[in-house]
């Protein structure tokens, strides 16, 4: 009862992150199963079955809050599916034990991107009527999105989200509502993928069930909060975090010496705090900035 809890709690978490960034649902609730020891196609599955639920009413909340650019969803689900169909059914025929660390590996990247990213490459961006993407460019960013999110448990949102937000003038409200949206058919095609490969024999579907709950009542919150909440400081915590996780699996998995263990965690948690003061300071002077230049046009 105790584990259901929480993965509801992860469930819950996880969305209120990715329906606010555009990313990290697959990223942080996949670190997490992957710490209690489930292997790393059936924790992919598992999250993707409850991305089918989560992303699907996360998806909904969007459009009602008009955060959503229809014609960029409909030109990135063709290539997304096929990735992550093609990206489930490739992770599905990796022996577990060997594929975690690698894993691991990946969404420790992935996690330090979104770090980086939102604490030195953030920028305000203005509203735009839509999101400027062609056929040509949709196409290799879904195929390489999906591929990454089936195989990895999250990477939709990590790929797709900073390419589009990269885009001179992108919406950022915009933008993650649209890569939210379109990551209900990437579930559904990967999910499709590991049940063709895995069977549905190998899903807890009350861990699954708990997932969806979480995310469920998450999603209309953050399709609320992706307007109200600054979205930097939301990226550098969840960078930290999916690094500490999986910095864990990696050195459980490849180091013996548990002694050193605290070191390592010691290190990712004080450069976090540093990463974390920094980008309030940040904030805090791009807001005073904005009211010196508001008052100076009122004098």
């Amino acid at each position: 009862m105790k584990k259901l809890i929480v993965f509801a709690f992860i469930g819950l978490l996880a969305q209120l992150i990715d329906g606010a960034l555009g990313m990290a649902y697959g990223v942080t609730s996949t670190s997490l199963l992957l710490a209690f020891s489930i292997s790393p196609a059936v924790a992919s599955a598992s999250v993707h079955l409850a991305e089918v639920v989560t992303t699907a009413a996360s998806g909904a909340s969007h459009i009602r809050f008009g955060n959503v650019d229809k014609k960029t969803v409909y030109r990135l689900i063709i290539p997304g599916s096929i990735g992550a169909f093609a990206g489930a059914t490739f992770l599905s025929n990796i022996p577990g034990d060997l594929a975690k660390p690698y894993i691991s590996l990946f969404l420790l990247g992935l996690g330090a991107y979104v770090l980086i990213r939102f604490l030195f490459n953030f920028r305000p961006s203005e509203e735009k009527k839509g999101i400027d993407l062609s056929k040509k460019q949709a196409i290799p960013l879904g195929l390489v999105a999906g591929f990454a999110d089936a195989t990895g448990g999250g990477g939709w949102g990590p790929i797709a989200t900073p390419v589009l937000l990269s885009r001179k003038g992108m919406s950022a409200r915009k933008v993650v509502g649209t890569v939210d949206t379109s990551e209900f058919a990437i579930a559904v095609s990967a999910t499709l993928g590991f049940f063709i490969s895995l069977g549905w024999e190998q899903v807890n579907w009350l861990w699954v069930g708990a997932l969806m709950i979480g995310g469920i009542i998450a999603a209309p919150i953050a399709a609320w909060l992706v307007q109200k909440i600054h979205a930097q400081l939301m990226g550098v915590l969840v960078g930290g975090f999916i690094i500490l996780v999986n910095a864990r699996n990696l050195l459980t998995s490849w180091i013996d010496q548990a002694s050193f263990y605290p070191y390592v965690y010691a290190a990712i948690i004080i450069i976090w705090i540093a990463a974390i003061v920094y980008t309030v300071s940040k904030i805090g002077g791009f807001k005073n900035n904005k009211k010196v230049k508001v008052n100076s046009i009122a004098d």
